[in-house]
This record gives structure tokens, sequence and C-alpha cells, in this order.
């Protein structure tokens, strides 16, 4: 974890690890509209991040432009996901209205959401893929899946017993919303089909 990412708010040490850190302050000084579709409520926003300076202040500022009051942050800085993203838990307070406002603004801004109060990623399927997964631009690849709306990827391995520029294998599961699993299925043969790559599906319910 970078430096920069870490001082993008004043936070202080966890007890017994300085790799964690937790803030609890307003942003900006913003406060929940209690008249506004109904009283305010704490809500946890689940965000994976990139390590690069700023990343975590360009965050946190949708929830101060959208009327949400920020009680804390936590991040392992020692602790990435498979894309090498760094993952952080934001706490909120915020009406029901405002708060689907912040999560809304956030997806604008590119801010991969994993999850937002309620809203978990439910069901799991595990596709295999294979193929010239590297030379087909294999970051390319994760960062298009990613990118939708309605899939996070929870694990990705590649296999490549001859070599990275030969026909390798990929095993990627995913993490997808209550009832979108055909759409993040979709999503992956279309990418398949352009890269021509095959595609090995699925292994549902949380198989692994």
């Amino acid at each position: 974890m970078s430096p920069e990412l870490g001082s993008d708010a004043e936070s202080e040490d966890a007890p017994g690890d300085n790799r964690s850190r937790r803030s609890r302050s307003p942003v900006g000084g913003a406060k929940s509209d209690i008249d506004a579709d109904g009283d305010p409520q704490p809500h946890t926003i689940r965000l994976e991040l990139a390590d690069e300076p700023g990343q975590l202040l360009a965050a946190l500022e949708p929830i101060s432009e959208n009327g949400g009051n920020l009680l804390s942050i936590f991040h392992e800085r020692g602790n990435v996901t498979p894309r090498g993203r760094i993952p952080v838990e934001v706490d909120v307070e915020a009406t029901p209205d405002r708060f689907e406002a912040i999560v809304a603004a956030l997806r604008e801004e590119g801010v991969n959401v994993v999850q937002a109060g309620a809203e978990h990623y439910a069901e799991e399927v595990v596709v295999l893929l294979v193929g010239h997964i590297v030379d087909s631009d294999l970051s390319d690849s994760l960062k298009r899946i990613e990118e939708s709306p309605v899939t996070s990827i929870a694990d990705f391995a590649l296999n490549a017993p001859e070599g990275r520029g030969d026909v390798s294998s990929a095993r990627l599961r995913m993490a997808t919303r209550a009832g979108e699993t055909e759409a993040a299925l979709s999503i992956v043969h279309e990418l398949a089909e352009e890269k021509e790559l095959h595609v090995i599906e699925p292994l549902t319910g949380g198989a692994v």
C-alpha cells in the first residue's frame, strides 16, 4: 500500500497491526438530511482501489458530495485482491435515498464497489478459459470483466505449462449479484468469442 493512499484520510493505527488503519470523522462536514426518505442509517461499503496516490480521497468525495457522513475507514496495507487492488471498507451514515446516490456516484467514477450495504455478491460461478490467454491481453480481459456492474472477480489462476506464449488455461471464480449469473457468463462468452478463447462452464452455487 503506498503512503499516499494511507494519507488521504486522517487515521490511527489499529492496535497490534500497523498495516490496518481506521479513522472516524465526517467527510467535509457533510450532514445527512433526516427529512430525506427516512432517518439516517449506518451503511458499509466495500471497495477495491488501485494502489495509486489519491485513490482513497477520490473515493471519499462522492460520499461528501451526496450528503453522507463518514463514520470509519478500514484498509489493510499488506493485503491485496487477486487483481492487485487494495480492499477498503467504509462505514457511512446516510438516508436510504442518499446512500443509493452515493453508491451510484462511486460507480460512475469508476470505483469498484464490491458490496454496498445489504447488497452482496450472493452467487458464485467458476469458469475455465482455454486458449492464448496471455497473448490476447490478459490484463484487458480481467479489466473488462471487472468493469461489469454485476460481477467481481474473486479469484484467478493461470496455468501455462508450455510457457505463456502457448495455449494456456485460466480458472476464473466470479462473485455475482443475486440473479445475475447468466449476465456475468454472457460477458465472459462475448469476450472469449472476440479473443478466440474457449469457455468451459460453469460450476455454480458456490462451488470452487
